[in-house]
């Protein structure tokens, strides 16, 4: 098995400040774009489903082939970007989400819009790898949660302006908004490559070793490892959607609210994810990765007490904003799964994350059962044990913010990864 040399380099060292804050502000203004591409999946089903004459089950179809698409970008893009580089996978993801997106402009029968949102999912999937693995390389492990904290920030944005963007120009043709989000990353591709040196540690990979290095996950050293981190992300995945997914049918359905204070309520909810992201990325640098997993716990007892509460918007405002700033929590899993294995793995430990949509594809079937069966409250509140099993799954993990670890859980010499690509090394 192959490995980068003994000595593994600070992040990004041979790169000025200037240079590293400049690719780090690319970077956010790709999350920012990748946010827009991904979430005109819900935003534009509307009028997607009027302008081809869609059942709603063709129109919800859309997402379920983003999706899948997604799951597989992930595993495969990953992959590339440690074995041939992170510069020019990058460029290429950025391009290819940003033509994906324009191609929804050709799109002319239901078969054509599955395969558009199957492509725009292959190539936003490779975003997080790709992206965690370059950041990881351009600062210090004690500053990553923060980094992470606003790129979070950017996504989230992303969606309040598509919704802003909506309101302004949807009433006039609604295909402006895919060019207003499908252009700007064809010039962004451009210059990650004019950022990013060839062969700099941002750009580092491996030439020899496992052609397919998601093989080294499951090595038995770190197999049971890589098994419990994807359910835990399958968790989180399942948490959100039995929860989140059903958050304004229940609002207007079961608590009788229209759907503009639904619709406020769930904008509180993001609120809460974009200030939670800030706090969450600052505590995982002070306190460690694995503290993180508290706001898991406190997400699941706020989600029970939604569910019970009296009919009150204040206290829906309240409980919300909670609920969404402790679900960001997992803002750090980004920098964590590429911490928890070697350098040369981390575009493909970081794709960890997506893995967990193959249990979210079941999800709402799975809860529409319950739904039908014990009612939506009892449905959604299955979201509740989700994200507590995840957060204890977490809580099982390594910690990898090395001021954190204790000399006690620090691991003997891996059999997987010899001295030269040890755990402590990895960091």
């Amino acid at each position: 098995m192959a490995h980068e040399n003994q000595t593994t380099p600070r992040p990004a060292r041979s790169l000025s400040r200037e240079r590293r804050l400049a690719i780090f502000a690319a970077l956010m203004l790709g999350e920012f774009l990748y946010g827009w591409a991904w979430n005109s999946v819900d935003v534009l089903r509307p009028f997607q489903r009027s302008a081809l004459d869609l059942t709603l089950v063709q129109a919800g179809s859309t997402y379920s082939a983003q999706g899948a698409g997604a799951l597989i970008g992930a595993i495969l893009i990953g992959q590339l970007a440690d074995r041939f580089g992170r510069r020019s996978v990058a460029a290429a993801i950025i391009m290819g989400y940003g033509l994906s997106l324009l191609s929804g402009l050709l799109v002319t029968s239901y078969p054509q819009l599955l395969a558009q949102r199957f492509l725009l999912g292959l190539f936003t999937g490779g975003v997080f790898p790709v992206g965690v693995s370059i950041y990881v390389n351009l600062f210090e492990e004690h500053l990553r949660g923060r980094v992470a904290g606003m790129l979070n920030a950017c996504f989230s944005s992303s969606i309040v302006a598509l919704g802003l963007a909506l309101g302004a120009l949807g009433g006039h043709d609604w295909h402006l908004l895919l060019w207003i989000g499908g252009v700007p990353p064809l010039l962004l591709a451009g210059a990650m490559l004019l950022l990013i040196p060839a062969g700099s540690v941002v750009d580092r990979h491996v030439t020899r070793g496992e052609k397919l290095p998601v093989r080294e996950l499951f090595h038995p050293a770190v197999r049971r490892q890589t098994l419990l981190l994807a359910t835990m992300t399958g968790l989180n995945f399942f948490g959100y959607q039995a929860y989140s997914g059903w958050l304004t049918t229940y609002l207007t359905g079961v608590r009788g609210l229209s759907a503009g204070a639904a619709g406020n309520l769930v904008a509180w909810q993001f609120a809460g994810n974009i200030i939670g992201g800030f706090a969450w990325g600052w505590a995982a640098d002070r306190f460690g990765r694995r503290f993180n997993a508290s706001g898991f716990l406190v997400a699941s007892v706020a989600i029970l007490v939604y569910l019970s509460m009296p009919t009150s918007l204040t206290l829906f405002r309240l409980v919300g904003l909670i609920y969404g700033s402790m679900l960001c929590s997992s803002v750090i899993w980004g920098p964590w799964l590429a911490e928890l294995y070697p350098p040369h793995l981390r575009s493909t430990a970081a794709s960890i994350f997506n893995w967990g949509r193959i249990i979210s594809f079941f999800a709402p079937l799975a809860t529409g059962l319950l739904a039908d069966r014990y009612g939506l409250p009892a449905a959604m509140a299955s979201a509740a044990a989700a994200f507590a099993a995840a957060a204890l799954i977490w809580l099982s993990q390594r910690e990898t913010l090395r001021s954190k670890v204790r000399e006690r859980s620090m691991p003997a010499a891996d059999p997987l990864f010899p001295a030269s690509a040890s755990v402590r090394d990895a960091s």
